[in-house]
């Protein structure tokens, strides 16, 4: 069985901004699957479903992004998942283009405080994780409104097609192909809207 969750916060307000890709990605993957994510337990929603033969446990924690391990740590223990082979974390990226992904078998939170609660309840850092990039803080933004702010037309495209890209790889992931899935998603190049191969 494997844990997939996506970071975001709870609130309407902060539906489709960038923080909360996390949140996107989990609601598309539901879609594809046909898994509803709607029981509430362990501080998250959840939902119980199958992608590729495995069984999954989709989850959108709903302790706002800064306590997420909050919740990851009591769903990784009530399933019993090795979490260094059976969790995957979805989160955001401002060091990544819009679109771009970027998959890690384990390492540090980058900075980003939805992953280092989560290392800091797991008492660990070795878990799977995707990051979707969001684009990098322009010059004088705060970077709290930078990252609870919506993505302009331009970049919506390129993040669905993250987000694509993402589920691709989450697919592999669950074969127990991360080493596959790392060659094929970590390049640089990202995949515009107009599907040309860019450079950051």
């Amino acid at each position: 069985m494997f844990v997939i969750a996506g970071l975001g916060n709870p609130k309407k307000e902060y539906d489709n901004t960038r923080h909360n890709i996390g949140f996107a990605f989990i609601d598309a993957l539901a879609e594809k699957y046909s898994i509803s994510v709607m029981d509430v337990k362990h501080k998250a929603l959840t939902g119980k479903g199958i992608i590729n033969g495995q069984k999954v446990i989709l989850v959108k924690p709903l302790t706002f992004m800064n306590l997420s391990g909050e919740s990851i740590r009591p769903i990784s223990d009530y399933y019993k998942i090795d979490t260094a082979k059976e969790l995957i974390v979805i989160s955001d990226d401002i060091s990544l283009p819009p679109g771009q992904i970027r998959i890690r078998k384990k390492g540090s939170a980058g900075g980003h405080n939805g992953l280092k609660n989560i290392i800091q309840h797991l008492g660990n850092e070795e878990f799977q994780r995707i990051r979707i990039g969001v684009g990098e803080k322009p010059k004088g933004y705060d970077l709290a409104d930078y990252v609870l702010g919506h993505f302009s037309k331009e970049e919506q495209p390129l993040m669905q097609e993250g987000i694509k890209r993402a589920m691709e790889a989450a697919a592999m992931m669950l074969e127990g192909d991360i080493d596959r899935a790392m060659n094929e998603f970590n390049r640089k190049g990202y995949i515009s809207h107009e599907g040309i191969d860019g450079t950051p």
